[in-house]
């Protein structure tokens, strides 16, 4: 995990993205997600570097949460 939340929730843009799919895919992980904010940068890559990646975005923490712990009902 990489970025920063803003206390209003806030997902704020990050950098090093090819850098991060690469070692993400190096280490076998199947789902990332990015700050809206980079999807033009994650869309630049070419397709082998995002090669069985699942690829969400997200403005808020509150798009976050169910993608990161999709078994866990809130109330």
């Amino acid at each position: 995990m990489t970025g920063e939340v803003c206390l209003s929730g806030k997902v704020l843009p990050i950098g090093g993205v090819k850098e991060k799919v690469m070692a993400a895919q190096r280490e076998g992980m199947k789902t990332l997600i990015f700050p809206l904010n980079n999807k033009e940068d994650v869309e630049e890559l070419p397709s082998y570097i995002k090669q069985d990646i699942k690829v969400y975005y997200a403005d808020h923490y509150s798009q976050i949460f169910p993608i990161a712990f999709p078994s866990v009902v809130i109330r």
